[in-house]
């Protein structure tokens, strides 16, 4: 038993010593839970990637939150319950990966699945993808 107790000690202790920014304060995401701001950032800029449609909307200075706020959404047409749910964990931690780099405070961000594609897609590939469409995002 100790061996195991040091094994999970000595994991413990190097993932704290990884230094988080989201868990420094210094970035923080943000999640999208009203359907107003879901309808809002639909109605703004849009770019369409192969795993994935990215929207994204500057918030105006008076609408409430300073950070990057994000929100996952998949329809029905990706699947059942289960294949939905598989979906939107891996752009909740694609999101966790890639935004605190790339995303600007001020921002509303949204990430829909696409049918087949975001489950099924290479992980490394939709990292990608999320890293290029921000940059357009951002360049229009």
């Amino acid at each position: 038993m100790d061996s195991t107790h040091e094994v999970a000690a000595a994991g413990r202790t190097v993932a704290d010593a990884i230094p988080d920014r989201a868990a420094s304060g210094v970035f923080a995401l943000e999640v999208l839970r009203k359907r107003a701001d879901f309808l809002r950032a639909a109605s703004a800029r849009r770019q369409g990637m192969p795993g994935f449609l990215l929207q994204a909307r500057h918030r105006e200075a008076d609408e409430a939150g300073q950070g990057v706020r994000v929100g996952f959404t998949c329809s029905k047409k990706i699947g059942n319950a289960v294949t939905r749910n598989r979906a939107k964990r891996r752009l909740r931690a694609l999101a966790r990966e890639v935004m605190p780099a790339a995303a600007r405070p001020g921002w509303d961000y949204v990430l829909v699945g696409r049918p087949g594609a975001t489950v099924s897609r290479d992980f490394a590939e939709l990292r990608a993808d999320l890293a290029s469409a921000l940059v357009r995002v951002h360049g229009k």
